[in-house]
């Protein structure tokens, strides 16, 4: 290190080694370098670095569950990411970039690999939005059967993606009008729009949080006869050694015990609760 420097760090003597005075300016900075090391270290040592999670969005039942998670163990440190599709969600589980991934899965054809497994963790409600002049606006809830011919605007929908595949056997199953047409301008260009426009409505998980101008009027309209639900999953690479995983899983299947699946429906290919 001295012959990189060019400068004499020590002062060598038969009963041991002190520092000169350019030791003494290097020591700190020496000390420092140090540090970030182990940082750097532990940031990606199981164990020692946070348990990261995938969600699709941070309003969405996921972020939800999360939130009363990190509240229940505060001591467990969380980062939460949120990729696009569950292609990318997959890759990251199993290279070891996240720990586990809030997903609807299986989708039909595109079986998980060996190395990830999964389980359904959270049934989500749909339900209907619609603004104040929409014929269905002073229902207090709505059959599958009375949706039939109302157009309901689901702009953010991406073909290949879980959602999709969960929207189209909605459509298929119950003969619906979803319209994906327009740019995706994010979650509030949508409730304007459906504010501003009777003939439109558009779906909402229960648990998705929104907040809107008051004046827009929106309605959330529970869904029957059967309730559609989203089928949310967690994903995580077998033999996962983080140690907090399995605090997650515990503290998930604890929440979701006792979730009443009678007169709901859910896509064929969903995992069996």
């Amino acid at each position: 290190m001295e012959r990189t420097l060019g400068v004499r760090l020590f002062i060598r003597a038969p009963r041991g080694a002190e520092l000169t005075i350019d030791g003494q300016a290097f020591l700190p900075h020496a000390r420092e370098l140090l540090r970030a090391a182990e940082r750097a270290v532990a940031s990606v040592r199981t164990g020692r670095r946070p348990l990261r999670v995938d969600m699709l969005a941070s309003r969405s039942a996921a972020s939800g569950v999360m939130r009363a998670f990190h509240r229940a163990y505060p001591e467990i440190e969380l980062d939460v990411v949120m990729l696009f599709g569950i292609d990318d969600a997959v890759a990251a589980i199993r290279s070891g970039a996240i720990d586990a991934s809030f997903r609807a899965v299986t989708m039909p054809g595109r079986p998980l690999p060996d190395d990830v497994t999964a389980e359904r963790v959270l049934d989500e409600p749909l339900q209907l939005l619609v603004g104040p002049a929409h014929k269905l606006a002073g229902a207090r809830s709505v059959t599958v059967a009375q949706l039939a011919g109302h157009r309901i605007w689901m702009p953010g929908i991406v073909p290949g993606t879980e959602w999709a595949t969960f929207y189209d056997d909605l459509v298929a199953e119950f003969g619906l009008t979803i319209e994906v047409t327009g740019p995706n301008f994010g979650s509030d260009a949508l409730l304007d729009t459906i504010a501003d426009t009777p003939a439109l409505a558009t779906f909402m998980g229960e648990r998705t949080r929104l907040v809107w101008p008051e004046g827009h009027g929106l309605r959330r309209i529970p869904v029957t006869c059967p309730t559609p639900v989203y089928p949310h999953a967690l994903l995580w690479r077998r033999h996962d050694p983080h140690p907090a995983l399995a605090t997650l899983r515990v503290y998930l299947a604890t929440t979701a015990a006792g979730q009443d699946t009678a007169g709901t429906w859910t896509p064929s290919w969903a995992i069996p609760r």
